[in-house]
């Protein structure tokens, strides 16, 4: 079940959903989703992972065949009061420690018994839960989420689904019937200490920008807002397009590295709305219009995520809408 919600992570829904048409289902957030993968011409089950918020919503998904998960009272009572003709599949959510969305262990039963007495589900309803700490390897806590799942669960009919990516990847019992890989779809590592080169995977976007000046500095002089990088020597300084307005942390660390020319350079000062600064005094000459590559292969988001003291999920996902987007 590939996750392409929050536009395919900022790597565009349709594009991604091409690139994965071999999945077996796809995964969204929102009913938009949906519906743009519909129209687009995509057949594969789809699966609400929030599940209807209103009768609309349930029309809608009536409309497209839009599998629906299921993860508090009222969305039963939604399909109680259906008296469409069409009938849905239906994966109810369980709540083993997310604290998030789902039906707490105690309130589990009631939830299945309801949904197992609905005729307008499609029996029997799949079973889902979501892991707090996948990324963790060896961990006590999604041990225990694992078992408590088990626990509820057995001897009950239907599908089950737990494991994301860091889920399939380190734990092997969350794998169940159907797994919902995201983030490493894409290319990206989701454990902090291991890269995605350690995965096997390779990155699918690479951010782009070009030099649009180069100027020199002399020891003392100051770059870019707040004076946050002084030159402790002469240096020569490119100032790249792009920044926060696209999509590049704002708080990404002196340091983090970038490519120019496919020559490693380290950012310097802060980054700008519209620009960053980058020190390329010890790398051939640079000039107006050179490649600038602020992530994908030879320098993975994950880097630039851990240098802004964020998420590798945090970049992707914001890519904004005046950056220019090419399908390779």
């Amino acid at each position: 079940m590939a996750v392409v919600k929050a536009n395919a992570y900022g790597h565009g829904v349709v594009p991604a959903a091409r690139a994965l048409a071999g999945a077996d289902a796809f995964a969204v957030a929102r009913m938009r989703e949906a519906v743009a993968l519909r129209t687009a011409g995509f057949r594969q089950r789809i699966v609400l992972l929030q599940g209807v918020k209103d009768a609309e919503e349930m029309q809608e998904a009536a409309q497209d065949g839009i599998e629906l998960v299921v993860h508090q009272r009222e969305q039963i009572e939604l399909l109680q009061a259906w008296r469409g003709a069409q009938r849905f599949r239906v994966w109810l959510k369980i709540d083993t420690g997310m604290g998030r969305l789902g039906f707490w262990p105690g309130d589990t039963p009631a939830a299945l018994a309801r949904v197992a007495e609905c005729r307008s589900i499609v029996q029997p309803a799949g079973l889902m839960t979501h892991l707090a700490e996948a990324e963790v390897r060896n961990n006590g806590y999604t041990r225990a989420q694992l078992r408590l799942f088990a626990q509820l669960t057995a001897g009950l009919p239907g599908e089950r689904s737990i494991a994301n990516s860091a889920g399939l990847v380190a734990w092997p019992a969350a794998r169940a019937d159907w797994v919902r890989p995201g983030l490493m779809l894409y290319g990206i590592s989701p454990f902090a200490e291991s890269s995605a080169a350690d995965l096997g995977l390779r990155p699918a976007m690479r951010l782009e920008s070009r030099v649009i000046a180069v100027k020199d500095v002399s020891a003392g002089d100051r770059v870019g807002y707040g004076g946050t990088w002084t030159a402790a020597r002469k240096s020569r300084i490119a100032v790249a397009a792009g920044g926060y307005g696209d999509c590049y942390p704002r708080n990404a660390a002196t340091g983090t590295p970038v490519l120019v020319n496919e020559i490693p350079a380290p950012l310097v000062g802060r980054v700008s709305m519209d620009m960053l600064t980058i020190d390329v005094t010890e790398l051939p000459p640079v000039a107006p219009g050179d490649p600038v590559v602020l992530w994908g292969r030879g320098v993975p988001v994950e880097t630039v995520a851990a240098g802004a003291g964020t998420i590798p999920y945090e970049l992707v996902c914001g890519v904004s809408e005046r950056v220019q987007v090419e399908l390779c």
